[in-house]
């Protein structure tokens, strides 16, 4: 059975807007759609049945199902004719998400849910989902430009090649123009790297136009600033300059805070004790 995009939601407008991205991403990918509520409260120990006997309609296990049939028809709206299930899951958002991301394809998240504390610019759950999921994970936040194109982060780590395949699928999928860009090498070193990095890609996706381009600035800037005419950026979660055991580089971590567009972080596997290596699911040719 097909990996399902899956989708969280507690009720915000932004975690409508992550629904409806959602929606568009199983569409293109020709996947099913899962919505799920993690429902905190049971663990809490707060009453979440009916508040009275002859009032069946209310509660907060009530009010999670709306929601859920609430996201579940703008899905419908947003691309219809999509399979879309739906999952009230008891536990708090963080590990809910992730242990439903093993059996993702793709994980999708708004940058700040009911929980985000005023002042915040993305909200704790999706920056922890995007360091630790099994799966990549799209963040929806700023407007987005949905003529732009793609932009992808290179460095010639492995998640940056990562990042690099799923933006080409990306690209794909919308029909965008991809923009691959490697970061403080303008040289001759930096355009061998993008070749190489590139290299194969063009035969995968013919119908995608590529432009490669190496610059002097720091990833964190430019990135940032193509972010403002991009429909999506693309990084991987660590690039060459992370710190070792750190999970979420720099660049991802500033992209997340600050992007003008949704962005999609891609993780490199991780080899667990056992010698398994834990992989989000292959991309679809």
């Amino acid at each position: 059975m097909a990996a399902p995009v899956i989708v969280g939601i507690d009720g915000s407008e932004q975690a409508l807007s992550a629904v409806r991205a959602a929606a568009v991403q199983a569409w293109q990918r020709k996947l099913p759609l899962r919505i799920v509520h993690a429902f905190v409260w049971p663990s809490l120990h707060v009453g979440v049945g009916p508040v009275a006997d002859d009032m069946p309609g209310t509660g907060l296990r009530h009010h999670a199902e709306d929601l859920l049939v609430e996201a579940a028809g703008v899905a419908a709206e947003a691309a219809p004719g999509v399979p879309v299930g739906t999952a009230l899951i008891d536990g708090a958002a963080t590990p809910v998400l992730l242990g439903e991301s093993r059996q993702a394809s793709l994980l999708v998240l708004g940058d700040r849910g009911l929980g985000g504390v005023s002042g915040l610019i993305i909200g704790s759950v999706a920056v922890h989902a995007s360091a630790h999921a099994h799966c990549p994970v799209l963040v929806v936040r700023g407007a987005g430009h949905p003529g732009g194109p793609v932009v992808v982060g290179v460095d010639g780590s492995e998640s940056s090649r990562l990042a690099v395949a799923a933006a080409f699928e990306q690209s794909a999928a919308a029909g965008a123009e991809l923009v691959a860009v490697l970061a403080g090498d303008d040289g001759l070193a930096g355009r061998l790297l993008l070749g190489e990095v590139l290299a194969g890609w063009g035969e995968r996706y013919p119908q995608v136009r590529v432009r490669a381009e190496a610059v002097r600035e720091s990833a964190r800037k430019v990135l940032t600033e193509r972010s403002r005419t991009a429909r999506l950026i693309v990084v991987g979660a660590r690039g060459r300059g992370a710190f070792e055991g750190l999970v979420l580089g720099s660049v991802s971590q500033a992209l997340l805070h600050h992007a003008g567009c949704p962005v999609e972080v891609v993780r490199a596997p991780k080899v667990e004790p056992s010698g398994n290596v834990d992989m989000f699911p292959a991309k679809a040719s």
